[in-house]
């Protein structure tokens, strides 16, 4: 085969676009663009001589964090091309810790990293290469923290009000900067509303419209995907729910045998009043256990009856009876003899003090009477123990109803005790136990669910223990039955009213 020789001395040069337009196989070409020895073939210009690329210089990354999505993080990485080898073709980036994929390639520089972990701090180096090989790797950048938008909320509870609703989540990771706000979005409607934390409070919704809401988290990157639908829920317009709300009442003590006589026990307190409550929300009843007297194993002052609580009520037990000074409650327990003072009502407004009594020649010790909703307790006549204070009966008509009370009353005071027996202080009208006086004549307790206070114990025998309290509900029946109840209420239906009476702690949905 004929060689075929240029007919002009020398290697033709220059830069690239300098190439023959038309070159045969096998001729030459120095490019001065990549510094390198070039022969064409049949893939086209191929170099024969040439230097490995030098280790790129100075790495920086920075991160590129907005708008991108949670753990999907990116950075750019800039460098320096290194002297002292051959013209690079190509550059790769490598992020360390390994991604997916583990290496990122371009032409010069800047090179562009994705689908980084959010917050994950990563350094980078450069490596370049050509047709004669591949540098070492660059000197580390610095480490720079990956940031993107936050990860979506996770949904709690929303719980409806009056035109609004209230909705709690959980936070998710921060996408590595730092959270600005949460956003709850209703549907329908997509009704707004931002804070820093839950809950969110969601107003301007229509009541008697079914709603769910979801919730995204904004970072200086930008916004999350929305969390998962909460539960549907309907705002309604709040209902007025009248109440009466009766504590345990308190008992006595015991009189340590002798002549030693205790004071009558308080009366539960007693409130009553109206509340704007919502409907499909679950409200707490407790009914409040009397208190139980003193023994001869446990000789001393009685105890406070316990507290009923209805919503965001709550009557205070009544206090306790005592051979020395009575205790304070919701009604006060009666005092002893010798001028022991009686307690007071506290809070004030829930019922009456105790009455102190004193010691005479004649009768001997006696008690006074405890605190009852309607009236003090009595220091009683010079020759006798006093009369517990009266109860209450301004709600007669819901009591009557509802077959509840005693005689038409609640919450009664304790009777006092006496040494003489025939002299004993008498229960206040609405379930307090008359006081005793010996083993014939011994005290009573305070009538269950009434709230009624224990009668005094004398002579040396025990007193009585505090009666139950109670609450009742009433609202109007324009109103639907309550859609819920635990504690087995009784239930009435009167004189445009709907009735519940707890006569054990439960709850109930309206």
């Amino acid at each position: 085969m004929a060689i075929r020789k240029s007919s002009i001395s020398g290697t033709p040069f220059g830069q690239t676009a300098d190439r023959p337009s038309s070159p045969s196989i096998g001729q030459t070409f120095y490019n001065g663009t990549n510094g390198l020895l070039e022969i064409y073939t049949a893939g086209g210009w191929m170099a024969v001589s040439g230097a490995a690329s030098p280790v790129p210089t100075s790495v920086v990354a920075t991160n590129q964090g907005s708008s991108r999505a949670f753990n999907n993080g990116q950075a750019s990485i800039a460098f320096s091309a290194g002297t002292g080898g051959g013209i690079a073709s190509e550059y790769v980036v490598t992020p360390s810790p390994a991604t997916s994929p583990t290496t990122f390639s371009g032409a010069s520089s800047p090179i562009t990293v994705t689908g980084l972990q959010s917050s994950q701090q990563y350094t980078y180096t450069v490596q370049s290469r050509n047709n004669f090989g591949t540098s070492l790797a660059s000197t580390p950048s610095s480490g720079v923290a990956a940031t993107t938008v936050p990860q979506a909320p996770t949904i709690g509870t929303a719980t409806s009000g009056d035109a609004q609703a209230s909705v709690t989540f959980t936070a998710g990771a921060t996408g590595g900067s730092a959270i600005t706000s949460y956003t709850v979005t209703s549907s329908p409607g997509n009704i707004t509303a931002s804070g820093a934390s839950s809950p969110i409070t969601v107003t301007g919704l229509t009541n008697g419209t079914a709603y769910t809401f979801t919730v995204t988290a904004t970072n200086a990157n930008g916004t999350s995907t929305a969390s998962s639908a909460s539960n549907s829920i309907t705002p309604l317009a709040p209902i007025s729910v009248d109440y009466i709300v009766v504590a345990g009442g308190g008992s006595s003590g015991y009189s340590n045998g002798g002549n030693y006589v205790s004071g009558g026990g308080g009366a539960g307190g007693y409130l009553t009043g109206s509340l704007s409550l919502f409907k499909q929300t679950s409200y707490t009843i407790t009914v409040g256990a009397g208190a139980t007297a003193k023994d001869a194993s446990s000789q001393g002052p009685g105890s406070q009856g316990s507290n009923s609580t209805f919503a965001t009520i709550t009557s205070t037990g009544g206090g306790y009876g005592a051979t020395g000074s009575g205790g304070p409650g919701g009604s006060g327990g009666g005092g002893g003899p010798a001028n022991q003072s009686g307690g007071a009502a506290s809070p004030a407004g829930q019922g009456y003090p105790g009455a102190s009594n004193a010691y005479t020649g004649t009768s001997g010790y006696a008690g006074g009477g405890g605190g009852g909703a309607g009236g003090a307790g009595q220091p009683g006549p010079s020759d006798g123990a006093g009369a517990g204070g009266v109860g209450r009966n301004t709600e007669s008509a819901w009591l009557s109803i509802v077959s509840a009370g005693s005689g038409g009353y609640l919450a009664g005071g304790g009777g006092g005790a006496t040494w003489n027996a025939n002299k004993v202080g008498a229960g206040g009208a609405g379930g307090g136990g008359a006081g005793g006086g010996n083993s014939t004549n011994t005290a009573v307790s305070g009538t269950t669910n009434t709230g009624g206070g224990g009668g005094g114990g004398g002579n040396g025998f025990i007193g009585g223990n505090g009666g139950s309290g109670i609450v009742i509900i009433r609202y109007p029946d324009s109103n639907a039955a309550a859609s819920s109840t635990t504690g087995s209420p009784s239930t009435f239906t009167s004189g445009g009213y709907r009735y519940y009476k707890f006569t054990s702690s439960g709850s109930i949905i309206i």
